[in-house]
Order: structure tokens, then sequence, then C-alpha cells
């Protein structure tokens, strides 16, 4: 094994552990921006896709990356209209209701608060 790959392999290591990369020209690839928004049945997919995942943190016990989730299910959540509303599966909206008002509320202390 030469020196050079050794280095190599060095500094894939700690690329992967500290996620520092000490080699410029190597870039991890940028993420696309996306051209159009989302709209019909692609927008109720992602509408479940994130409450299914904010779900899944909150089951977790992760309520951070929950209300993050939440946060952003609701905002495309409101973008829909009546009748697309009813195609997200009644468990998912309650779900999402139940944890907004319960949980999520402007009468719940935000979260940070309460540090010494």
């Amino acid at each position: 094994m030469s020196d050079r790959t050794r280095v190599d392999e060095m500094d894939v290591a700690e690329q992967a552990t500290t996620g520092y990369n000490r080699h410029p020209s190597i870039m991890p690839a940028k993420k696309k921006p996306n051209a159009k928004p989302l709209a019909g049945a692609d927008l109720i997919k992602e509408v479940c896709r994130r409450i299914r995942v904010a779900r899944s943190y909150w089951d977790a016990h992760n309520n951070r990356a929950c209300r993050g989730e939440r946060e952003k299910a609701m905002a495309l959540y409101e973008t829909l209209s009546e009748a697309e509303r009813e195609k997200v599966p009644q468990e998912l909206r309650v779900w999402l209701r139940y944890r907004s008002e319960k949980y999520f509320g402007d009468d719940r202390t935000p979260p940070g608060g309460g540090k010494r």
C-alpha cells in the first residue's frame, strides 16, 4: 500500500466521522431547487409523508424533530383545498390536529424557554 493511498483512506475516514472535507475539490452534490411547487396528488402525498415522518419522530420521543416536521406538514396541509384535505387519510388528519392543539398549540411553552 502506498503512502498516498493510506492518506486518502484516512481522509475518507475523517470526513465520514467529522463531516469536514480537507479537499475542497471534492464537494458533495448540491440540492436542486424545486422548479415548480407541488400540486394535486403530489402535494397530498407530500403532506401524508410529512405527517408520517412527524409521527415516527413522536413515537421515538424526538420532540424537536417532530415539531419541525409537524410545522412543515401543517404549512402544506393548509394550502390544500377542502376536497384535497378529504383525500388525506382520517387517521393522519386526526393525529395532526390532536398533536397540534394539545402539545404544540399557542398555549404551550415554546421549546428552549425554561433553560437556566
